[in-house]
């Protein structure tokens, strides 16, 4: 049984008790879910990821706020009951709190014959964690002149399918390859990238983050901003970066604008870290898992994104220190990263509403 867990299964409600060593422990919450990644699974009939995505979606909104997942509970309902395809959901959901360090004390499954057609099924993830009042990321921190570095993400993670799935159906099937190696379904397929770990040993280590941005739906332009203090705004250079072939070929194959594919996906790029310019080079150290790139910097203004694409913009350093401020703690366990959509309202774990699309 994980730490902090009480009781075991059966009761009617999970029950954690708070880890002790707090002076002032602030709750964070969050819910999401995985939005219609789900319809890809289920043509697929491959259900084991979906459960990472939904803890995914969850723990990475609440880190944002400098809290550490304790625990998660999970809701499935589907029209009819499909054992083994719920069981590799539920092994997913187990995996991905594994991989966000939490505890999974509870869950329930509906079944809902006339209002789900089928074997359709929906899941909503809802996770807690805490943190210190004294080092919420509020972007109380953030500071003009402050650098933002990018780390990959591992697909589309769980954003931007409606729009995904129509273009990859577009003349051909799942199975075929429309780059590199693996199939089209393989790609859609990938779970969503679990940043927690990395992050709070990135903290835990000295690591100066002022600010934490999730990148879902809405991308870049939507979603850095909103980790910034006010008078703030940010500049991004996508030169910096390569954008992942996945996200090419979308563009390409659906004709989509440039515009939209940032306003739609991540392009990339999944959690955004703002750290001060001395702190540039220990983060992109610190991170080299998730393939950190500098991309931009924090500037004074409205509290919106520009790309400056057209400007010659001088980045931050690149190349490591020889010694790095997290050491060891990278987490062995969190799977590599590169290559989101989603649109929320409100903070990711503040008080506000989420709207999963």
């Amino acid at each position: 049984m994980a730490p902090g867990v009480l009781g075991g299964l059966g009761g009617f409600g999970g029950c954690f008790e708070l880890p002790a060593g707090y002076r002032q422990p602030v709750l964070v919450a969050g819910t999401d879910g995985v939005g219609t990644k789900l319809e890809v699974a289920r043509a697929l009939q491959r259900h084991g990821t979906i459960g990472i995505d939904l803890v995914a979606m969850c723990a990475n909104d609440i880190v944002t706020v400098g809290a550490e997942p304790l625990f998660f509970l999970d809701y499935l309902a589907t029209g009819k009951l499909a054992p083994a395809a719920m069981a590799e959901v539920v092994q997913g959901i187990a995996d991905g709190c594994e991989l966000a360090g939490c505890a999974l004390i509870g869950g329930e499954t509906a079944e809902m014959p006339g209002f789900y057609e089928g074997d359709r099924y929906d899941v909503a993830g809802f996770c807690v964690g805490v943190v210190e009042k004294a080092e919420m990321l509020d972007g109380s921190a953030v500071q003009v002149g402050d650098r933002v570095i990018g780390l990959a993400s591992t697909g589309l993670h769980s954003n931007g399918y409606s729009l995904a799935r129509r273009i990859a159906t577009l003349g051909g099937s799942w199975d075929r390859i429309p780059f590199g190696d693996r199939p089209v379904g393989d790609w859609l397929l990938t779970p969503t990238a679990i940043y927690v770990k990395s992050l709070l040993a990135a903290r835990r280590a000295g690591l100066p983050i002022h600010g934490l941005a999730h990148i879902t739906g809405g991308g870049l332009p939507e979603n850095l901003p909103r980790c910034l203090g006010e008078g703030q705004g940010v500049q991004i250079d996508r030169r910096a970066w390569e954008v992942p072939p996945l996200f090419r070929w979308l563009a390409e194959t659906g004709e989509v604008a440039q515009a939209e594919m940032y306003r739609t996906f991540n392009m990339g790029i999944g959690m955004a870290v703002v750290v001060p310019p001395t702190a540039v080079a220990a983060a992109l150290d610190c991170f080299q898992e998730w393939h950190p790139t500098a991309i931009g910097e924090v500037v004074a203004g409205p509290r919106v994104l520009e790309f400056i694409d057209e400007q010659n913009h001088e980045q931050p350093p690149r190349r490591p220190p020889a010694i790095s401020v997290c050491g060891d703690s990278r987490s062995p366990t969190t799977p590599p990263a590169r290559f989101l959509y989603q649109q929320i309202v409100g903070g990711w774990g503040q008080p506000g509403l989420e709207k999963n699309r």
